[in-house]
């Protein structure tokens, strides 16, 4: 199941161009649990060759994490000074890391440091002491890593950290968008990599976890709806890990999972006071796992009372939807039984949402340089009392691209574009729309000759995207 790594390319780049440059440095590198933070790092540290100090803290005492740092440098550092001593304070570890780094490229990755931290909450007074006295003045590159999102904003990079103003860069790593995704899958047909993203994500940890070599249906059995299988009980470690009250939170995805989209609605379905549950969303929306759509016309968003919660990890808008609720049925065997009733039948259900999302992904991402068009300023979807628009995209030009998404069984025909014609016509009569408009039908079954025809007219303000084009496995034009 291991697999080489993929992707990443950007931000291995700019830590490269940092080595490089031999100047000292104090990298921050978070991001959510599971996003592949420790990958990136070790795959760094192997270019070149680097000479590396990778230690990895766990829930441990300061004597403990030290006595472990010591065996750790003892292994990389062929000095029999260290060999018959064991480090007792981190202002000593650092004086002699920094010492090791006058002379030669050094690079120190501190990965978990919220351990560290909470083990010794000295530590990033000594690191501050360190840098401003010596560690500006070597080779070496340090690395502070972790997952606790709150920690490392608040006590790394916040205004009230000792470190405050050392740090010469950071990098919050993000989960991957659907295409570097898709490469996790090379044998999977196009639409069936779409489907793999829909249930895993763009989560490294997730991805590996789906065998190439196996079908979705089989790897859906084995790793989310089998009592030992890695996908299965993920969520609910992960809440207990990241968050306190897991189950309230738990209770909140749930409700977004089956539906509930509107603030009050997912209150009640989770049983809480509309303001408890509102606080606990927010926390949700900092962790990047909820986020708030208000309609793309909307002139004040912040205060939009048309608002709609959804969750942005596909992996947990899959399990709570399909696993959670069926949890008793698989904890006694009945994997298949609960893939064949209450997944296989809503799969393309499901699936149309995430099209949607991927659509606007590639609008946002990828449509500028693809497809020739305008900077693209701002990306979003409409809806009203009688209509719903999937995709509007705003360009540097002040010209918007509606789009329509159709994940299907069959090719798309020229009703879609007729309709989506209609739904503009609708929008035009309470919101400003300019006058240069094009249209962008996104269809997972490729589109019918007439729709072909349409497309190629003299207007040619009608663009054709199969799931070729949004995977980027075929050029447009």
């Amino acid at each position: 199941m291991r697999r080489g790594f993929i992707g990443r390319e950007r931000e291995l780049a700019e830590l490269q161009e940092r080595w490089h440059s031999g100047q000292p440095e104090l990298f921050i590198v978070y991001g959510r649990r599971r996003v592949g933070k420790t990958e990136l790092l070790l795959q760094f540290s192997r270019m070149d060759n680097k000479k590396t100090l990778y230690f990895l803290a766990s829930l441990a005492t300061r004597h403990e994490h030290l006595r472990q740092l010591t065996e750790v440098m003892r292994e990389t550092f062929p000095d029999p000074i260290i060999q018959s001593l064991t480090f007792t304070d981190w202002e000593t570890v650092l004086t002699y890391l920094g010492e090791r780094a006058r002379t030669e490229r050094l690079l120190v990755i501190l990965d978990e440091f919220p351990y560290l931290c909470e083990a010794a909450p000295e530590l990033p007074s000594a690191i501050q002491r360190f840098w401003d006295l010596h560690g500006k003045e070597t080779k070496i590159f340090l690395v502070l890593c972790g997952s606790q999102l709150g920690f490392m904003e608040r006590e790394v990079l916040g205004e009230r950290s000792p470190l405050y103003g050392r740090r010469t860069g950071q990098l919050r790593l993000r989960p991957f968008h659907f295409r570097e995704a898709s490469l996790f899958f090379p044998g999977y047909s196009q639409r069936e990599r779409l489907i793999a993203y829909g249930i895993l994500g763009g989560m490294p940890a997730y991805l590996i976890r789906f065998s190439p070599e196996l079908s979705l249906r089989e790897n859906l059995l084995r790793e989310m709806l089998e009592v030992q299988g890695y996908l299965y009980e993920e969520p609910r470690f992960l809440l207990r890990m990241e968050l306190r009250d897991p189950r309230v939170y738990a209770s909140i995805l749930g409700a977004i999972a089956s539906g509930c989209t509107k603030l009050n609605e997912i209150a009640q379905r989770a049983g809480l006071p509309v303001q408890t549950a509102s606080k606990y969303i927010g926390v949700l929306q900092e962790l990047e796992l909820v986020e708030r759509e208000v309609p793309f016309t909307a002139r004040a968003p912040q205060r939009s009372k048309r608002g709609r919660y959804r969750l942005r990890d596909n992996y947990l808008n899959f399990w709570f939807r399909f696993v959670q609720p069926h949890s008793s049925m698989i904890e006694a065997g009945q994997g298949e039984v609960v893939y064949e009733r209450f997944i296989a039948p809503y799969l393309d259900e499901y699936m149309g949402h995430v099209f949607e999302e991927v659509a606007r992904s590639y609008m946002r991402l990828y449509a500028s340089e693809e497809l020739g068009l305008p900077p693209v300023l701002r990306v979003g979807r409409e809806w009203g009392d009688d209509f719903e628009i999937d995709l509007i995209a705003e360009h540097a030009d002040g010209s918007w691209t509606f789009g329509e998404c159709k994940w299907t069984r069959g090719p798309v025909g020229e009703r879609v574009i007729r309709e989506l014609q209609s739904k503009v016509e609708r929008l035009s009569r309470f919101a400003k729309v300019p006058s240069n408009v094009r249209y962008a039908i996104f269809s997972s079954s490729g589109f019918d000759l007439k729709m072909r025809r349409i497309a190629e007219g003299k207007d040619g303000n009608v663009l054709l995207l199969s799931i070729a084009e949004l995977l980027g496995t075929e050029k447009i034009g």
